[in-house]
């Protein structure tokens, strides 16, 4: 029987899922080896381009009752696991729980009064309809006076937060960094694996890294049945005239556009999602688009920067849920598609605690956890 205090875990991937699987088996007391094709500082992975938003209202339009209460669970964990990596590093992640405000132009009200209807009839049985709060232009004004006189017609999502991503990987990086040295492990950084299998991942250098079990936390990189990519690509604006204290989304007939503000006077600004494996520069009709939206929402940000154009590929099943399973000895933590912030502790927190009580017992069979 092993013991988790002298355990070894290998996971591949160090995105949002790698880090904090990787944060709290160190934690536990387990030497954990990281491995990633990127240096720790490169943002640029689907982790590091994320708007962050936790939307787990917002989001039943495209998911469903299991996602949204993965994202309840994981709503009610950021906070303390935020505070615990305050605790070790010092450093405080921005996060804020004010909810988010959904708006639209007088053309597109039938598409809001929609949208509302849609969130309302898929949430889970039991009384919540004061997470879906209609507003008038005061009420809007109230909430956001920068959109004062902006819109007619909102809605107010007061259960959703969001946190700053970048912050959240800096301080997950200084954290693992910590536990390693206090329990033992290395993060291989610029190495690119080239296979997992049971106990054992093999880089494309020659190493052979061996644990008492392996997971594989590499997104679209990962072999997993099904796994595709979706693209996505984001702004990041200055834009100091403007002042907003949660998120704003915009309905559109062909899209919707999301605002959230960082810290700064910047803010991520999105809405494409594409079927396309393309890991190249945004798309000059995405820029055109983004922009045009944006500025339609408050004239300010016409006068704004761009800081950043970023793209991301994010993992996607085929049913857009989830993975945590077993697959030929090795373990996937995968599949996290466009729910990723809103749901990674809830996963994190399920393959810690197997890997936990798999550490502690004889090895186990095959397993797949999936819903």
């Amino acid at each position: 029987m092993a013991n988790p205090t002298s355990a070894r875990v290998a996971v591949a991937g160090a995105g949002l899922a790698g880090r904090l699987l990787a944060w709290r088996l160190l934690g536990a007391g387990v030497s954990v080896t990281l491995v990633d094709a990127r240096a720790r500082t490169d943002s640029d992975h689907a982790a590091g381009v994320a708007a962050a938003m936790l939307a787990p209202y917002a989001e039943l339009v495209v998911s469903d009752a299991h996602l949204f209460a993965l994202g309840e669970q994981a709503l009610a964990l950021w906070p303390q696991w935020l505070a615990e990596l305050r605790a070790q590093t010092g450093k405080t992640v921005d996060f804020r729980h004010e909810g988010s405000l959904v708006v639209a132009h007088a053309p597109d009200h039938a598409g809001l009064a929609h949208y509302a209807d849609l969130i309302r009839y898929r949430l889970p049985a039991g009384d919540r309809r004061e997470a879906v709060r209609s507003l008038d232009r005061a009420g809007i004004a109230e909430l956001e006076p920068s959109m004062a006189g902006r819109f007619e017609r909102g809605l107010w999502l007061p259960q959703e937060g969001q946190l700053d991503n970048g912050q959240l990987l800096d301080a997950l990086e200084d954290a693992i960094l910590q536990g390693m040295a206090r329990v033992g492990g290395q993060w291989l950084e610029r190495t690119t694996v080239d296979r997992v299998e049971a106990q054992t991942i093999h880089t494309r250098n020659g190493a052979v890294l061996g644990a008492d079990a392996v997971v594989d936390c590499r997104g679209v990189y990962a072999d997993w049945p099904g796994l595709r990519g979706v693209r996505g690509e984001v702004l990041t604006v200055s834009c100091p005239e403007v002042t907003l204290r949660r998120p704003v989304r915009l309905i559109h007939p062909r899209y919707m556009l999301y605002i959230v503000p960082r810290s700064g006077g910047r803010f991520v600004i999105g809405a494409t999602e594409l079927e396309s494996q393309d890991t190249g520069p945004i798309t000059v009709r995405s820029m055109l688009e983004l922009a045009s939206a944006l500025y339609s929402v408050h004239p300010a940000f016409g006068e704004g920067h761009i800081v950043r154009a970023a793209t991301s590929l994010r993992p996607a099943t085929d049913d857009h849920q989830p993975v945590w399973a077993q697959r030929d000895g090795v373990w996937h933590l995968n599949g996290l598609y466009r729910h990723g912030f809103l749901v990674a502790p809830a996963m994190v927190q399920q393959a810690e605690r197997t890997l936990l009580n798999l550490l502690a017992t004889e090895p186990a069979h095959d397993v797949e956890m999936r819903r």
